[in-house]
């Protein structure tokens, strides 16, 4: 197992007339699932690298130890991935001085090759624990674990990632090989704390807090011994302790509390964790990235980001549609559109499909009341998905309204009707599902429209994979989604907010 030490820093100043002594900290700070946002959001100024980069230098300026970490998906999200293919990302990163990254699921959605190309311009060490990539372009370029040494105290960290089987678009990551995630986690930290005699473990994951297909933090942090902290990624929550939200202090096997957190997404927020050096005693708080920052932004920054900002300000710009209503990234209007819109794309490939469906976090943004442009469509369908239209029997179409069910429902096109009811187990029972009045009858096939990813299996839904592949569009989701506004000559979209996929 590989490994690199870092001394960092090797004895505290004594400072003449002092009358007690400073307890030797350890600063870190932390992102996830930044997802390509290089600017404030558009909608609540909230975020930009920019700003986060006012942060770091001060935090930076003022603490003899700290390390800034990310735990995955710094890309994928915005124009700048679609543009220039993650380049931004990593150049902006090096320009924060990140000191540990690991993998999110979206950094291998243009391939496994291209990831590595991308990840040749990023200065910070890569870690990937329970991910074997010696097979992959990648072989070589990741560490299994990393000390960093801070006042003869030796930290240790491990990266933990999800399976990649039902997430990661098949192709996408040929060659690597899965561990599984605890077995990993407990192997990689005993041997931190027992061979190598780290004082403490830290993990970063990008597994998701409590995910409907475990494990997650959560489940990490109850099944393991000798991790102290977790700082997490891919399920976008924000623990935030001043609001006493979220669970974040969890138990382990041995009946220690692991401190676990993850801060949203976006880069709207920074994550300061603060560790007594003396004693192992860790706090955690949320830092907001908000314009109070923008009166200190680096000219430096602003000019690496540039170069690249035209191409995007140039889509962002370009109107191609009007709502009656802002549609919200998580409003059932917005899910509704957008999979009525992949059964009408999908009905111009082949006659007779019955319905549609569409997982609603492939939906990245939502629209604003009014004018709409073609870079907001662009960043709100992100994703090189294409719609594929697919035999499939009525039993496998049940099967994912399961999983479908599992995460609170997901998009089914009009006409569509399902009803599950919640369940002290978890697992939501399904009560009914009709098409155009009609129970879904298991032995029956019916044509779907939805998108490449979902019929693959992707989102865990294996049975959707159980098909018959009738057509696909040769364009991707969102150059569809443009044809068809084109289509409606500036028609005012006014869609329906009533809720076709409900657990009560």
């Amino acid at each position: 197992m590989k490994h690199i030490v870092y001394i960092l820093s090797l004895a505290g100043m004594l400072f003449a007339g002092a009358v007690t002594a400073q307890a030797e900290k350890l600063v870190i700070l932390h992102t996830n699932d930044t997802h390509s946002q290089i600017d404030p959001d558009d909608k609540d100024n909230r975020g930009g690298i920019a700003r986060r980069k006012v942060i770091v230098d001060s935090v930076r300026a003022a603490e003899k130890n700290m390390l800034l970490v990310d735990a995955g998906d710094a890309v994928q999200g915005t124009l700048y991935f679609n543009l220039y293919g993650g380049v931004v990302e990593q150049k902006a990163m090096n320009a924060l001085g990140y000191d540990i990254r690991i993998l999110g699921n979206h950094e291998f959605d243009n391939g496994i090759d291209s990831l590595a190309r991308v990840l040749d311009e990023s200065d910070a060490e890569f870690l990937a624990t329970n991910y074997n990539l010696d097979n992959t372009p990648l072989g070589g370029e990741f560490e299994k674990y990393s000390i960093r040494e801070f006042d003869g105290k030796r930290i240790g960290f491990i990266a933990i990632n999800l399976k990649p089987e039902g997430m990661i678009s098949e192709g996408n990551y040929n060659g690597l090989e899965y561990l599984d995630a605890v077995e990993a986690a407990n192997a990689s930290a005993w041997w931190l704390k027992n061979i190598e005699h780290c004082d403490m473990v830290i993990a970063l994951t990008h597994i998701g807090y409590d995910p409907a297909v475990p494990p997650g933090d959560m489940n990490l942090a109850e099944h393991t011994s000798n991790i102290d902290i977790i700082i997490g990624g891919h399920s976008h929550d924000l623990i935030d302790p001043a609001k006493d939200n979220m669970q974040w202090r969890v138990r382990n096997l041995d009946g220690k509390e692991v401190l676990v957190t993850q801060v949203g997404k976006q880069g709207k927020n920074v994550g300061e964790i603060t560790i007594d050096l003396d004693n192992g005693n860790a706090d955690y708080r949320v830092i907001p990235v908000t314009a109070r920052y923008d009166d200190r932004l680096d000219p430096d920054m602003a000019g690496l980001i540039a170069p690249y900002r035209a191409g995007v300000d140039s889509l962002m710009q370009v109107p191609v549609g009007r709502t009656s209503r802002e549609l919200g990234q998580l409003s059932p209007d917005l899910l509704n559109w957008a999979t009525d819109i992949v059964l009408d794309r999908g009905r111009r490939l082949a006659p007779d499909v019955d319905l549609a469906i569409l997982n609603k976090g492939g939906l990245r943004r939502g629209l604003p009341k009014g004018t709409f442009t073609q870079g907001q469509i662009i960043t709100m369908m992100p994703f090189d998905n294409h719609i594929k239209i697919i035999d499939i029997k009525g039993a496998d179409l049940l099967k994912a309204f399961d999983q479908m069910a599992a995460v609170g429902g997901n998009g089914v096109s009009d006409g569509i009707m399902i009803e599950y009811k919640a369940s002290a187990t978890g697992k939501p029972e399904l009560l009914s599902a009709t098409l155009n009045g009609k129970a879904i009858n298991p032995d029956s096939t019916y044509r779907v429209a939805t998108i490449d990813y979902l019929a693959n299996g992707g989102d865990y839904m294996p049975s959707l994979a159980n098909h018959t592949e009738v057509a696909s569009s040769p364009d991707v989701l969102y150059d569809d989604v443009l044809a068809y506004l084109r289509e409606q000559k500036n028609r005012k979209q006014n869609p329906s907010g009533k809720l076709r996929f409900v657990i009560k």
